[in-house]
């Protein structure tokens, strides 16, 4: 069985990783039904052993690398 990147609903901060509680970046639905949420570090820990056993991986790691605002200086106010 192959995983794919599947389209779900968008992962929110209330969303929290199963193995450590930090938000939630990837979310795992299994062949047996269930899901996961796992965080940026534990979703790429656990990749391969996911692949085996994942029917959809939603992955929104790449929110992380994302600019940030930018933010007024003092002069600029």
């Amino acid at each position: 069985m192959t995983t794919a990147l599947a389209p779900s609903s968008a992962l929110s901060a209330a969303d929290r990783c199963d193995r450590c509680g930090a938000q939630a970046y990837v979310r795992v639905t299994l062949t047996s039904g269930g899901e996961l949420l796992f965080c940026a570090h534990h979703g790429r820990e656990h990749s391969d052993k996911l692949r085996n056993i994942a029917v959809t991986i939603h992955d929104e790691t790449g929110r992380l690398e994302a600019a940030p605002a930018a933010v007024a200086t003092e002069d600029e106010r």
